[in-house]
């Protein structure tokens, strides 16, 4: 479990520096944002378990996704839900950093609501969690092809302290 912890804390670190020097090395001419809110679905995998002796062994689950865009601000408002054996809604609000036309790259924050009896790939327990992921809209459609992964710090109702860290991809349709 302590490697896993470990894991976690460097995985957690290496993506905040990764988005940061994205931020730093944005160019003084930025490329616009892919614009556009959407609503999309896919998959979700859990990577960590909990006190498995206690049924909480990773899950995978359904995704349904929806991004909101605001378009004069570097700023959207998120929600994934994933949905198995039981649900979790994961709300966050994350700041946007164009790399090109058709991509954006975003770090997140926010809260995992999965206070339930059953695992979901976010774990058991309502818990605060960074969202690092990627947009990228097809050329010439509508259609957005969207991946993150979620940390979650204490996740796991048997197992206090240990987070949990899944995987979530899909595809989008913008509005």
């Amino acid at each position: 479990m302590k490697n896993l912890n470990n894991l976690n804390k460097i995985l957690i670190g290496l993506s905040a520096l990764g988005c940061l020097s994205a931020i730093a090395n944005v160019p003084a001419a930025q490329a616009q944002p892919a614009y556009g809110s959407y609503v999309g679905v896919g998959a979700s995998f859990g990577f960590t378990s909990g006190n498995t002796s206690a049924g909480e062994s990773s899950r995978t689950s359904g995704l349904v996704a929806a991004r909101y865009k605001f378009l004069e601000f570097p700023v959207s408002v998120r929600t994934q839900i994933l949905i198995g054996n039981s649900t979790a809604v994961v709300p966050t609000v994350s700041f946007d950093v164009p790399l090109n036309f058709d991509t954006d790259i975003y770090i997140g924050a926010g809260v995992s609501l999965s206070n339930t009896v059953d695992t979901t790939p976010v774990g058991n327990k309502n818990s605060f969690v960074i969202q690092p992921g990627i947009d990228y809209t097809l050329p010439n459609s509508n259609l957005v092809l969207f991946g993150n992964v979620i940390f979650a710090f204490d996740a796991y109702r048997n197992s206090s302290g240990t987070s949990a860290t899944s995987l979530q991809t899909g595809l989008g349709l913008r509005f």
